[in-house]
């Protein structure tokens, strides 16, 4: 099984907790001992893991680039849920009314790891993007994610149009944000089967896909900025289907 890279404290510490039996090598700035690192260490050791401190060259060779804070793991990839079909069949099984996040064409790593993070903390079942044109996963989207891209699926398709008239075929709603909306995303009925359909940073949503939405709405802008940021706007998104069936 492919193994991937684990940069900083929220990235490592979220997968010990998650899977502790996936990582396979913890590695540790050993210049370091403040009081945050011995409570990584101490965290890290009494999930049963061996930590290795080693020179911060060794650290910046395996991270990449990545800002590690002097903490690197290496772990094997988590099998999440890579069919949307497949998710849907599980969502059915379990009882559970599908709440989904698509994003057309994001390329930042900070934006996707933002957008992991609130989805997974809004409670969203998966985030899907198209194959082509977006950024994919790489230690950057788990550092940013904290943890959210190990547990929450990213699923990548082919062809996003196509998935989304699927997706409306077994009965799920899907919602664009539009500045040109008539209203607002709090008029949404949220607790139906829905998704989230955001655009590209800069470039918005492409033609077929917010034509191949069934809603398009607004996030009212009472300042002097004309937009939100695609994580922002994502996460106040999924935080009115959150508050929506909460309250229902």
């Amino acid at each position: 099984m492919p193994q991937q890279v684990l940069a900083g404290f929220h990235a490592v510490i979220a997968r010990v907790r998650f899977s502790a039996a996936s990582v396979r090598e913890v590695y540790v700035d050993q210049t370091r001992r403040d009081k945050r690192m011995l409570a990584f260490i101490e965290q890290v050791e009494q999930a049963g893991l061996k930590v290795m401190a080693v020179p911060v060259e060794r650290l910046d060779g395996l991270a990449k680039g990545t800002r590690h804070q002097g903490v690197v793991a290496l772990a094997l990839e988590q099998e999440l849920a890579v069919d949307v079909n497949e998710l849907l069949d599980d969502l059915e099984e379990a009882g559970q009314v599908p709440f989904l996040l698509i994003l057309d064409g994001v390329t930042d790593p900070h934006n996707l790891g933002a957008c992991l993070r609130s989805a997974n903390a809004a409670g969203a079942h998966a985030v899907i993007a198209p194959r082509d044109r977006a950024v994919g996963l790489n230690a950057t989207v788990s550092r940013v994610a904290c943890g959210a891209a190990e547990s929450t699926p990213y699923i990548t398709v082919t062809n996003l149009a196509r998935t989304m008239r699927m997706l409306r075929e077994r009965d799920v709603w899907l919602v664009g944000t539009s500045d040109q909306a008539t209203h607002t995303f709090h008029q949404v009925d949220a607790r139906r089967p829905m998704a989230w359909v955001m655009g590209a940073e800069g470039e918005g949503m492409r033609r077929l896909t917010r034509e191949t939405c069934d809603e398009l709405v607004s996030i009212p802008m009472m300042g002097a900025v004309e937009s939100l940021n695609v994580s922002v706007a994502s996460a106040v998104c999924l935080y009115e289907t959150l508050r929506q069936r909460s309250q229902a």
